[in-house]
Order: structure tokens, then sequence, then C-alpha cells
């Protein structure tokens, strides 16, 4: 039996599983001496060093994350690139005076995730099935093809620039399925009985949904495309709830809702600067030569000029990974505990705030609610009762947070609940997806 390769390319992480004989594999990424199921979808650029082509080294995965810590934050460190596939506004980048489409940065990923994968198992097939999210972050204005799937240009947008960046990493053929699908063959293997399952699949930009028959009978008589009920999608997921978390907890420190005067004017300091803050890919869009003037001036004039010159510290330095690393944690520990503490501390930078769940809980009401609407609409749109659902596999880190769970405990019931592999189930199914093509 040869090879069939499944690649989930996340937001945040990416993993790659092949299906033998055997069995499914995940293929492995060293890390400070250790192997790690996950790469990051992350790349760094050193100024300092030339790739063969003469243009500024790229590394991705965990070692881009090492390197930029060793150089101490200089460098350019780019992540959640998958949230720019449907903006037609993001072509291309500058860095360090070489221009690189979106495709090119997410080819260099995947190239680097295939090197991996063929130093452990050998040379990899031509085809190759890709996940993708039911809608796509920042696809606007969806219309849906019946079953809850965009169909908007944007949505046509994405999967084009995905599929070129995907041929940039090494792969030809490409097959593309939908992530809670695969996670949906990935959740069959424990099955003994045929059921009607609701996947839940939360990533860190999209929360996926899909409604869809699986079990030992499925795959006896053959799948059909009837099977897959009905999908249902949203563009936000881990990252939105992280962006709640600066919004109110770390953004009011660095001058959210104070003030400045200038022209002899009082004036709120632009909300939009910290907009852009709370999302990690927006990040770089504050260093511009116009913001950066903008706080300077509105520095001058500042209420608190301590936070003003924070937040110009934060910048200046490229401290975003590390405090969006600790914002991460603050969450996490949330979904363990009733409390936590948001800290970090650089030069001016100095925060040590407590949180408790039921604060967090309140920030991400509209992204739990909107999450709980999505699956309504898909079971009103399929014509399936919460009773009819015999389980409800959720997956992604998402997955995790009480709140979260909760709505679908009451929906549903909280005995046919369950989950696994959270990041790495969508990776293991579509290497399963992969197995079954023709």
């Amino acid at each position: 039996m040869p090879l069939a390769v499944g690649l989930d390319f996340g937001t945040t992480n990416s993993s790659l599983a092949v299906s033998r004989e055997s069995g499914i594999t995940l293929v492995s990424f060293p890390i400070a001496g250790r192997s790690v199921e996950l790469f990051r979808s992350i790349l760094y650029f050193d100024p300092d060093e030339l790739g063969p082509d003469r243009r500024p080294l790229a590394i991705t995965g965990p070692g881009a994350i090492d390197q930029y810590l060793e150089a101490d934050g200089q460098g350019r460190l780019l992540q959640s690139v998958k949230s720019y596939l449907a903006s037609h506004l993001f072509r291309s980048t500058s860095i360090y005076g070489r221009t690189y489409a979106l495709e090119d940065l997410i080819g260099l990923i995947v190239r680097d995730l295939r090197a991996a994968a063929q130093a452990q198992l050998g040379e990899l097939p031509a085809r190759l099935v890709v996940g993708r999210p039911v809608r796509f972050a920042g696809a606007g204005g969806s219309e849906s093809d019946g079953e809850g799937a965009a169909t908007t240009d944007d949505e046509t947008y994405a999967l084009a620039r995905l599929r070129r960046a995907l041929h940039l990493g090494g792969f030809p053929e490409v097959v593309f399925e939908y992530e809670p699908v695969a996670a949906a063959y990935h959740y069959e293997g424990r099955l003994t009985k045929d059921e009607l399952v609701l996947i839940a699949d939360f990533g860190g930009g999209t929360s996926d949904f899909c409604l869809m028959r699986v079990g030992p009978g499925v795959r006896r008589r053959g799948r059909q495309r009837e099977d897959v009920l009905g999908t249902e999608g949203l563009p936000l997921a881990g990252d939105a709830l992280d962006s709640q978390i600066i919004l109110h907890l770390l953004a009011p420190l660095l001058g959210r809702g104070s003030h400045y005067v200038t022209g002899g004017k009082r004036m709120p300091v632009p909300p939009w600067i910290y907009n852009r803050l709370s999302r990690w890919h927006h990040l770089s869009f504050l260093r511009t030569r116009d913001t950066l003037k903008l706080l300077d001036d509105i520095h001058r004039g500042a209420e608190e000029p301590g936070r003003i010159a924070a937040l110009r510290h934060l910048l200046d330095h490229e401290l975003g990974y590390g405090l969006y690393q600790s914002v991460e944690r603050v969450k996490i520990e949330l979904s363990q505990k009733h409390h936590s503490r948001l800290q970090f501390h650089d030069g001016p930078v100095a925060i040590d705030q407590e949180v408790t769940r039921t604060e967090f809980e309140g920030w991400i009401a509209a992204e739990t609610a909107a999450i709980d609407g999505a699956v309504a609409r898909l079971l009103e749109r399929t014509g399936v009762a919460a009773e009819q659902v015999d389980a409800v596999f959720m997956t992604g880190g998402t997955s995790l947070v009480p709140a979260v769970q909760r709505l679908f405990a009451r929906r549903f019931g909280e005995d046919r609940l369950c989950s696994g592999g959270e990041l790495t189930s969508v990776a293991s199914g579509l290497a399963l997806r992969a197995r079954d093509l023709p």
C-alpha cells in the first residue's frame, strides 16, 4: 500500500500525517533535543544571513522561534499567515528589500514540512490531501452552497492562493477536504457502530462544524456524498479569544481608553490602534512610519504618557511574540483553573494583572454566542434535532475552554461530548481521506 499523505496547515500550528497498512503515523519535528508532532506555522527572517538564492535566510517552524529569541527580537517574525489567504489587500510584503507574495511565505513553511517528512519516511507521493476551513478567515458576505460551505469570490481566491503555495512547497497535486470532515474520519476509528456525529473543529482563526454519518457500516457500503448532511463555519476561534484578553486586560495598560491633547483639543487615543494590537498578524501594521509618528504626537500630549511610552517600547523592540505567549498561557490556565495572572516585564512594559475565569467568560460572550448560533443554523438547515445527534466530537485547542464546552453540553447533553487528539486529529483524518482516494 503506497503512502497516503494528509496536511493540516493551520493558522498557529501545522501537522502532517501518513496512512500505511500499519496505521497512521504523524510526522515529528525536532526541537531542543526532543520531537514534537506540531510544526509552528511561523517564519523568521534573519537580516544577517542569506540563503542560496541571496535572499534573507528564512527559518520556519520551531526553529524560527528559537532563532528569533536567540537574536533578542532582531529580524522579522511572521505568524498567522493563513489568516490572510482571503484578503485581496495583502498580496505581498517586503522583507529586507525583497518582495514575497503571501503564497511564497506559505510555500516556505510547506517546503520545510515536506522536507522533514521525507527525512523520516522517504520520498512522498505527489498527491496531498489538505484541510481547508468551511469559511476562511476574512472571507466576507459568504453565500451558502446549501450545505453551509461558502461560495464567494473570497473563498475561491483563498483556495487558489493556498493551492499555489502548496505547489511552491513541493506538492504538485492537491486535493482539498473540509477540516471537520477530516476530523470525522479520525473520530470514526473508535466506533463499533454507525453514528450521526457533530464535529466541532476549533482552529486558531476559524471554527468549523459538520454533521456526518460515520462508522463501520458506512465504510463497508462505501461512502456517499449524502453522508455529509451539512457544514457550517465561522471566521473566529482561538485567536479571537486571545484578542479579548488583550483588549480588556492588556490594552488599557498601554493607553486604551486614555486621552491626549492636540491643538488645544482633548482627544481619545484612537481605538483602532488597540484593535490592531489585539491581533498578532496585524501587529506589523502598527510599525509603519505614519503610525509611529502618530504615537509620538500622542505621547507629547498624553494624559498618561507612561502608557503610550510602554506601547511604543513594545513596538520598537518587537516584543509581540513574548507578549502573545503570555496571553495564551493565561487562556490555557483559565481552562484549568478559576483564576490566572498576566505577567510580562520589559523596560517600561510592566504588566502583572490578575484575571478570573468569570471575567474572561464575560469578555468572550459574543464569540461563544456566535459559535452557538453557527451550530443552531447547521441543525436547522439540515433538519436534524439535537436529540438525533449520537455524539459531539470536539477538537482543537478552543474545545478545552469551559465556556465552549458548556454550550455543547446544554444543547446535546454532557454524556454525548467526546474529544481526543485536539491538535492532530485533522491531520490524521486527512491521511485517512487520502487513503480512500482512487
